[in-house]
C-alpha cells in the first residue's frame, strides 16, 4: 500500500470551512467569496501523470499542453500560441507563448516539450497514449520558445493529441517515470497546482497565479476521493461536497432543489461488453459477440437505469461527424440470437444453457467496483442473456485482470477527432486495446484515416471502418450515457452545452473562469 505523502500543507478545515459556508447560506446579498473553495466528489487516483495515463479528469486542472480544446471542442492554442504545418515535410513548428513557468516557478520551455513527447514514445514506459504519437519521427527544439514536430507519415488527429501535458524535464530528466515520486507530487502549468495529496482521502489544489490564461477565480479545488456514486450524492445533499457527478437516481433529488443546480450533459461516452479475446470461448468462438449482440435489450437499460438520460449505442463514433447511421445496430431481437446460436452449433443442455463441443455457454462479466450505473447495467445485461440460455454472472473485483477475465462492462468514448478513441482501442496491440481484438481490415482503415486531412476521403474510410468493426464487434455497443452533474447554485462558469468525454471528461476545460459566490 502506497504510504500518505504530503507535500506542503494547506489545512484542509480551510476547504471545508468555505464549503460549510456556502451550504449553510439563506437568502439575501451576493458577494464574491474571499476564501472560494469547490470540493469535487472525485474516483481515486494513485499515480497522476498525463505522459503514461489517459484517464483523469484532473489532469485538465494541474497540466497544460502545447493545444487546448474550446467549448465546442475545437482545437485552440495552448502552452503554443501558435503554429504551422508543412505538408511537404510532414512538420508541425510550434511557438511556445513568452514567460512560461511550471508550479515550481521554473520556466517552461520547448525542451521540455520534447522531454515529455518522448517519454510518451518510450515503449519501456507503456503509456496509455503512444498510440497517438507513433507518426512522431522526432521532436527538435529550435530555442526556448520553438519546436518542430516531425511525422513519419500524416496523422490527421495530431493537433489534437498535442493537448497532452507537458511534463518538467528538471524534475524527471533521468528517472524512470513510471515509478518517480512526481506521480505522487506532479507538477505541472496547469491552473491549479497540488498542495496537499492525502492518500485515498483527497487532494487539494491552490490556483496558480502565473497560469497562461491568468489567475483562476476560485482559490482552492478539492477533489475528496468518494468512489460509491450513490455516497457522492449524500455527501453533497450533507454538504461535504459542493460540486459532483450524480447517477441518473439522484438527479430528481437536486433538480428540485433551489439550492442547486443540476446540469445533464451529453457525452460520447459509451458503455457495452467489452469481450476478451485471449480467452479460449471467444478466441474459438467468433460469432458469438455478434450473436449475442442480439440478446440485449438497450431500451429496457437507458429506461430503467439511465432514466433516459441516454441513447441506444452502436458505433464509437455515433455522436460525431463520422457516424454511420447504415451500419448493423444489433437491435433486441432474442428469437434470432437463439437461431444464429442453432445455426453455428449451439445446442441447449438439460440445463437449458447452450453448449458446443463440450463448452459450456457461460461467462462473467467483470465491473469496476462503486460503479453503480454498469453494475446495474451489467446485471440487465446478465438476465437478457440468461433469458436465451447464457449463463452470466456479474462480478466487481477488486482489480481487474485485464488478460485473464472473460468480459467487461467498458466505457469509453472522445468527443475529439474520431481518430482518438478508436486507432488505439481497436488497433492491433494499441495501447488502449485491452482486450486482444485484432482485424486487419479494421486496422488498414483506421491507419488510412489518420494519414489523410481531407474529410471527404475521411468520412468513407470511418463509416468502412464502422461496418467492418458490426460484423466483427469487439464490443456489444450498450448506451451512449449523459453526464448529469450537480453543484451549488453559487458556482458559476460551467458551460452546460458541451459534449463531453468519457467519465464526463471535459467539464473541467474552463476551470479557471468558474466562481463562486455566497449569499449573505
Amino acid at each position: 500500500m502506497m504510504k500518505k505523502r504530503r507535500i506542503f500543507i494547506l489545512p484542509l478545515f480551510i476547504a471545508v470551512a468555505a464549503v460549510m459556508a456556502l451550504c449553510g447560506c439563506g437568502a439575501g446579498k451576493e458577494t464574491a467569496n474571499t476564501e472560494s473553495a469547490l470540493i469535487y466528489g472525485s474516483g481515486d487516483y494513485t499515480a497522476i501523470n498525463p505522459a503514461l495515463y489517459e484517464h483523469g479528469e484532473i489532469n485538465l486542472l494541474l497540466f497544460a499542453g502545447l493545444t487546448a480544446h474550446d467549448a465546442e471542442n475545437n482545437v485552440v492554442p495552448g502552452l503554443a500560441e501558435e503554429w504551422s504545418f508543412d505538408e511537404a515535410t510532414n512538420t508541425y513548428q510550434f511557438q511556445l507563448r513568452e514567460g512560461l513557468t511550471f508550479h515550481d516557478g521554473e520556466p517552461l520551455t520547448a525542451e521540455d516539450v520534447k522531454f515529455t513527447l518522448e517519454a510518451v514514445m518510450n515503449p519501456d514506459n507503456g503509456s496509455e497514449n503512444a498510440s497517438n504519437f507513433e507518426d512522431v519521427e522526432s521532436v527538435e527544439v529550435i530555442d526556448d520558445t520553438h519546436v518542430n514536430i516531425k511525422l513519419d507519415a500524416p496523422n490527421a488527429a495530431m493537433p489534437d493529441y498535442l493537448a497532452i501535458g507537458i511534463l518538467p524535464k528538471h524534475i524527471l530528466e533521468g528517472e524512470d517515470i513510471t515509478t518517480a515520486a512526481f506521480n505522487q507530487n506532479p507538477v505541472g502549468a496547469g491552473p491549479y497546482r497540488l498542495v496537499e495529496w492525502d492518500m485515498g482521502q483527497s487532494i487539494t489544489m491552490e490556483k496558480f497565479d502565473d497560469y497562461y490564461q491568468g489567475e483562476p477565480k476560485i482559490d482552492t479545488v478539492v477533489f475528496k476521493i468518494v468512489e460509491d456514486t450513490d455516497a457522492r450524492a449524500l455527501q453533497l445533499e450533507s454538504g461535504e461536497l459542493n460540486f459532483a457527478q450524480i447517477t441518473p437516481k439522484a438527479e430528481k433529488t437536486f433538480a428540485a432543489n433551489e439550492n442547486f443546480r443540476v446540469y445533464s450533459m451529453t457525452t460520447a461516452d459509451y458503455r457495452g461488453i467489452m469481450y476478451n479475446f485471449n480467452n479460449e470461448l471467444w478466441k474459438n468462438n467468433r460469432e458469438l459477440p455478434a450473436i449475442l449482440s442480439y440478446a440485449i435489450d438497450r431500451q429496457s437499460i437507458i429506461d430503467s437505469v439511465l432514466l433516459g438520460h441516454g441513447q441506444a449505442a452502436y458505433s464509437p463514433l455515433q455522436m460525431g461527424a463520422y457516424g454511420n447511421d447504415a451500419i448493423e445496430r444489433y437491435d433486441y431481437d432474442p428469437a434470432k440470437a437463439e437461431r444464429l446460436l442453432k445455426e453455428a452449433g449451439w445446442k441447449k443442455g438439460t440445463d437449458g444453457i447452450y453448449e458446443k463441443n463440450g463448452t459450456k455457454l457461460s461467462f462473467t462479466i467483470d465491473c469496476s467496483q462503486g460503479d453503480q450505473v454498469r453494475i446495474d447495467m451489467a446485471n440487465i445485461c446478465a438476465q437478457n442473456l440468461g433469458d436465451i440460455g447464457v449463463a452470466v454472472k456479474v462480478e466487481t473485483p477488486a482489480e481487474i485482470d485485464w488478460e485473464g477475465q472473460d468480459a467487461f462492462l467498458i466505457g469509453w468514448g472522445s468527443p475529439f477527432d474520431p481518430d482518438d478513441h478508436t486507432y488505439k482501442v481497436f488497433g492491433t496491440g494499441k495501447g488502449a486495446n485491452y482486450n486482444g481484438y485484432s482485424n486487419e481490415e479494421v486496422d488498414r482503415l483506421l491507419t488510412e484515416a489518420r494519414q489523410t486531412e481531407n474529410t471527404e476521403i475521411r468520412k468513407p474510410l470511418y463509416a468502412d471502418f464502422q461496418e467492418t468493426l458490426a460484423a466483427d464487434p469487439a464490443y456489444t455497443f450498450i448506451a451512449y450515457i449523459d453526464a448529469i452533474y450537480a453543484g451549488r447554485a453559487e458556482i458559476t462558469g460551467i458551460t452546460a452545452d458541451t459534449v463531453l468525454g468519457h467519465h464526463g471528461v471535459g467539464i473541467f476545460w474552463n476551470i479557471h473562469e468558474w466562481e463562486i459566490t455566497e449569499h449573505e
